[in-house]
């Protein structure tokens, strides 16, 4: 192919040739997206519904959901439907899509958990002047920021990543990935890029460090905080955030930080799976068992 306007479609891996595991395939994603978007609109159902969870620490969490099932409703529905209708095709608009919202959602995510790291800071280490800090006002201006950031982000990488002609149509992996999209251009174009990418995983990395250098200053607070209860109570708000940035940037780097080989393995594409599934699929389950606030909207949402 000698430029992009002749790829009409690409060719996304498929798992098996043979339809029983295909059919295998189809279950397990299905399983793990219904688990994955009843959990996270369950939290969306609690903090919208239940007032003793109007408060931004919960608003915050509440966005959090909402971009994991959108993350996940980018990919997983396409790898389904491919896999019961034996086929591995999938559009250029289709794949031009998947690149913006999957950049989209995952960098949004990024940016939230940050800014949960700054609002658990001004919560214990500065109490007085929190009400004053995140009011109403602030909290819709940091969401606005946040999802207008994710989408200019993304918008840059696709730009990026199409602006390239391709030599080839067939992407070595289950979806649309950038590292993956740029292996299939032929032209020095895909350098601009590759530096983007790179500034990205600066970024990344600046994020976690400003992360980490929050909660030092929130354990120091915690420390000095009289009674055992108190201690205990704004550990609880804290642990659940921590443990999602933590799953986030220990599965993210286990799948991009490191050769990307051409034709990928078993394990290769396991570790991509765990990357997409792991954080959105665990969100609930860590804000339900660490907090009993929501844990407790969550059983009044369901009647229980």
């Amino acid at each position: 192919m000698s430029n992009k306007t002749s790829v009409s479609e690409f060719l996304l891996l498929q798992f098996s040739d043979l339809w029983e595991y295909q059919i295998l395939q189809f279950v397990a994603f299905l399983l793990l997206y219904l688990g994955i978007v009843l959990g996270n609109l369950l939290i969306i159902a609690a903090v919208a519904l239940d007032h003793h969870l109007h408060s931004p620490m919960y608003f915050l969490l509440m966005n959090l959901a909402i971009q994991d099932v959108g993350f996940v409703s980018v990919f997983i529905p396409k790898s389904m439907a491919n896999s019961l209708m034996k086929t591995r095709h999938i559009s250029y608009c289709g794949c031009v899509a998947q690149v913006l919202f999957s950049v989209f959602f995952l960098s949004s995510d990024f940016v939230l958990l940050t800014v949960m790291a700054y609002d658990r800071y001004i919560a214990i280490c500065n109490p007085l002047e929190y009400e004053m800090i995140m009011n109403r006002k602030a909290c819709l201006q940091i969401i606005a920021t946040v999802w207008t950031t994710g989408f200019l982000y993304s918008v840059l990488h696709t730009t990026g990543t199409f602006a390239s002609p391709f030599c080839s149509n067939i992407v070595n992996q289950f979806f649309c990935e950038i590292p993956e999209l740029l292996k299939l251009t032929c032209s020095d174009l895909y350098l601009v890029e590759m530096v983007v990418v790179v500034l990205s995983v600066f970024a990344g990395l600046g994020c976690f460090i400003f992360i980490v250098v929050t909660y030092v200053h929130i354990l120091n607070a915690v420390r000095t905080i009289g009674s055992v209860q108190g201690r205990k109570k704004a550990l609880s708000t804290c642990l659940p955030h921590l443990t999602v940035v933590f799953t986030l940037f220990l599965t993210g780097s286990f799948a991009y930080l490191r050769p990307s080989p051409d034709n990928p393995s078993n394990l290769d594409i396991a570790m991509t799976i765990l990357y997409c599934v792991i954080p959105p699929m665990l969100n609930p389950v860590i804000y339900s068992m660490r907090n009993r606030e929501v844990r407790n909207a969550m059983g009044r949402v369901l009647g229980c």
